[in-house]
């Protein structure tokens, strides 16, 4: 069985930072791509950063510029680092995990920005 447990969520004010992280435990011994998903009030669950097991990058338009997106192999922990917050950047944030051919949410963390 895998688990994702997410850290690093919380309120901040408009132009801050925060630095999400999710690690994985149980059953592991290969992970392929790893992201970040985020989903507010009323919307769809929206891409914002992905990384790839070799360590290629993709990010959400909205976020290019402010939003880095980095693993840790060892760890089993992918984290995305946020700067220059806005507003529209409040959302419950959700870790993503491929491996063995399936998916793995976390259980989502609550980002809230304030103007």
């Amino acid at each position: 069985q895998v688990q994702l447990v997410e850290s690093g969520g919380g309120l901040v004010q408009a132009g801050g930072s925060l630095r999400l992280s999710c690690a994985a435990s149980g059953s592991i011994f290969s992970i392929n791509a790893m992201a970040w998903y985020r989903q507010a009030p009323g919307k769809q669950r929206e891409l914002v950063a992905s990384i790839s097991s070799g360590g290629r990058t993709n990010y959400a338009d909205s976020v290019k510029g402010r939003f880095t997106i980095s693993r840790d192999n060892a760890k089993k922990t992918v984290y995305l680092q946020m700067n220059n917050l806005k507003p529209e950047d409040t959302a419950v944030y959700y870790c993503y995990v491929s491996m063995y051919g399936s998916d793995y949410w976390g259980q989502g963390t609550q980002v809230t920005v304030s103007s």
